[in-house]
């Protein structure tokens, strides 16, 4: 019994070293630019989770019916592009999400049309 579990242990292990030593690690060096490229991804994930950790930001959300814990999970489960398309729109938006001129077009010609049933005889 002793020196059959014996050999049955020795063939598990010679099969288990044999079937797994297959994978082999490489080292290179890294360039510059791919640790610029790392640093800059985590620098934006902490820029939109600051966004995430702001009050009026938690109350817009919580408004909205949206957990603020799953957003900042949707924002972790983001890749680095993901993420670095939305730093970009956060950056490039207006403030005050200002009227273009479509918009002033539309609020003038509204305004003028309740003057003009206002105010006609």
């Amino acid at each position: 019994m002793r020196s059959t579990m014996k050999k049955m242990t020795c063939r598990v292990l010679a099969v288990s070293l044999l079937a797994l030593s297959f994978q082999t690690a490489n080292a290179g060096m890294i360039g510059a630019d791919q640790v610029q490229a790392a640093n800059t991804a985590q620098t934006e994930r902490g820029m939109v989770m600051s966004v995430l950790d702001r009050g009026e930001t938690i109350a817009q959300l919580q408004a909205q019916g949206i957990d603020p814990s799953a957003a900042r999970a949707r924002v972790a489960a983001m890749t680095d592009q993901e993420v670095h398309a939305l730093t970009q729109d956060m950056q490039t938006a207006p403030a005050g999400a200002s009227l273009h001129a479509a918009g002033w077009l539309a609020v003038v010609v509204v305004a003028g049309l309740i003057w003009y049933f206002a105010y006609r005889k």
